[in-house]
C-alpha cells in the first residue's frame, strides 16, 4: 500500500487532515513533535490517541527542546505571555520561528526511509492565526526543495487539503469523516480545561459556533 507521514500535533487541523489521507488510502506513519510548547503533554496525548485510532503503522515522538533555547514565542518562552485579548493583524507572538520548515524537514526524512510518497500536514491559511509558515505558497516552495534534497526516487508530494478552508467547514468536514473531535487540543495556554480566550481557541470556538456545532472539549 501507499504510505503517508502525517503530522499531527494533537489539534483538530491535523486530525482531519490524517483522517483524509487515510480515507485517500494510504497506510500512515504519524509523527509528533514535542518542542517545549506549554501544552506539550496534552499534545502529545491527543496525539497517541488520534494515532491510535487512525490505526497508524507507525508513531514517531521527536523531541525538539532546542526549540526553547530559541524562544522567541510565547509558547516556547513563558516569560511572554499568551494573547488573550483576540486575534489581531499581523504575525502574532504564538508564533515558532520557521517551525513548520522544520517540522517538514524532519517529516521528508522519515518519508525517505519509510518510501512513502506523501506528507500531510493539517496548514490553514484562509482562516488562521497569520503565520507566514503556514502558507500555501510556502509549503509549495518547500515540496520542491526537498524533492531536490532527496534520492531521485523519493518524489514526495506535500498534501495540505485544509489549507484554504474555513474553521467552520474544518469543524463540519471532520464530524462528516468522523474524526475524533474530542481527543482533539487546541488550546494554547491550558492542559486540563481550555482557556477559550486564546487565539487557538477563539478560531476553534468561532468555527463550531459557525457550523451551528456544540466543541466536545471542556473550557474553563
Amino acid at each position: 500500500m501507499k504510505k503517508a507521514v502525517c503530522v499531527i500535533s494533537g489539534g483538530m487541523d491535523s486530525a482531519l487532515s490524517a483522517k483524509i489521507a487515510k480515507n485517500k488510502g494510504y497506510e500512515l506513519i504519524a509523527l509528533h513533535f514535542n518542542y517545549g510548547q506549554r501544552t506539550e503533554k496534552k499534545e502529545l496525548e491527543s496525539f497517541r490517541k488520534i494515532a491510535k485510532k487512525l490505526e497508524a503503522i507507525e508513531h514517531y515522538e521527536i523531541d525538539l527542546d532546542f526549540f526553547k533555547q530559541i524562544g522567541a514565542s510565547a509558547l516556547t518562552d513563558k516569560t511572554l505571555d499568551v494573547p488573550i485579548g483576540g486575534i489581531e493583524s499581523g504575525v502574532p507572538i504564538t508564533y515558532v520561528p520557521f517551525r513548520n520548515g522544520i517540522f517538514i524537514s524532519i517529516a521528508t526524512a522519515l518519508a525517505e526511509k519509510h518510501a512513502a510518497e506523501a506528507l500531510f500536514i493539517g496548514v490553514v491559511e484562509e482562516d488562521s492565526s497569520g503565520y507566514p509558515d503556514c502558507r500555501d505558497t510556502y509549503i509549495r516552495s518547500m515540496e520542491k526543495s526537498i524533492n531536490l534534497g532527496t534520492k531521485d526516487e523519493t518524489q514526495l508530494s506535500i498534501k495540505m487539503p485544509l489549507v484554504h478552508m474555513k474553521k467552520s467547514e474544518i469543524v463540519q468536514k471532520s464530524i462528516e469523516l468522523g474524526v475524533p473531535l474530542e481527543d482533539t487540543w487546541s488550546c494554547y495556554k491550558n492542559e486540563d480545561k481550555a482557556c477559550g480566550v486564546c487565539d487557538s481557541c477563539r478560531l476553534r470556538l468561532n468555527g463550531f459556533e459557525k457550523a451551528g456545532m456544540v466543541d466536545p472539549i471542556e473550557y474553563v
